[in-house]
């Protein structure tokens, strides 16, 4: 019996990430707002009353594309900026800028798909898609700010200032990311032999701007 359940637990989870891959190869091209429960499933090869076994509706679908995007970053990130944060001020932040740009780089490359589908349902027109995006986005902000927290240079700074200093920097990371995929597009304004690295370029700078900023920030306060 035991057997039994776990070969229909293994076939009902296939039968899900079928319904989540289809749902994002078709969103390449088109809005969540805009696909069909009919399409997806005619894409997935299941009958569309097998839908409603995994997923209450299309934004409960969405909802699970988008922990399926960004959950998995949360440990990866997590992981970094712990693993430089005792040397944050030794190099003016520089090992943990190029661990940062690479890691959004590195996601880019490998979840093309998913980053192509935060980038478009972040302001898109599905409420409930939306608010997991903005809710998984408060939560990296939240993670950020707590190690930031932890570090020297946050002797003296006011928990609102670690908050609005956290967004900033997941603010960035969200932009680099669209930025970078744009840039790595066939046909972009911009794309070509290059384009990827100059992006990453620029996301350095500019998380050195923020960096400076960060380390003078109390200098006026």
């Amino acid at each position: 019996m035991s057997h039994t359940l776990g070969v229909r637990q293994a076939q009902k989870q296939k039968t899900r990430q079928a319904l989540l891959d289809a749902a994002l190869r078709l969103l390449e091209e088109q809005s969540l707002s805009s696909l069909g429960l009919r399409e997806v499933t005619r894409a997935a090869g299941v009958a569309p009353t097998a839908f409603y076994r995994h997923f209450r509706d299309m934004a409960d679908l969405g909802v699970a594309l988008v922990e399926e995007a960004l959950g998995s970053l949360h440990t990866a990130l997590t992981a970094l900026l712990s693993a430089t944060g005792d040397r944050a001020g030794e190099d003016d932040g520089e090992e943990r800028i190029a661990a940062t740009v690479e890691l959004i780089a590195a996601y880019v490359r490998t979840h093309p798909a998913h980053v192509r589908f935060i980038a478009r349902e972040q302001h898109g027109g599905v409420q409930a898609v939306r608010a997991a995006i903005g809710g998984q986005l408060a939560l990296f902000t939240q993670e950020v700010k707590d190690q930031f927290a932890r570090e020297p240079e946050a002797a003296g700074w006011a928990e609102d200032d670690l908050l609005m200093l956290a967004g900033m920097y997941v603010d960035h990371m969200v932009m680099t990311a669209s930025a970078l995929l744009e840039g790595g597009a066939a046909g972009a304004a911009g794309a070509g032999p290059g384009a990827a690295e100059r992006v990453a370029a620029r996301a350095r700078r500019q998380l050195r701007l923020i960096s400076l900023g960060r380390r003078h920030w109390l200098d006026e306060h």
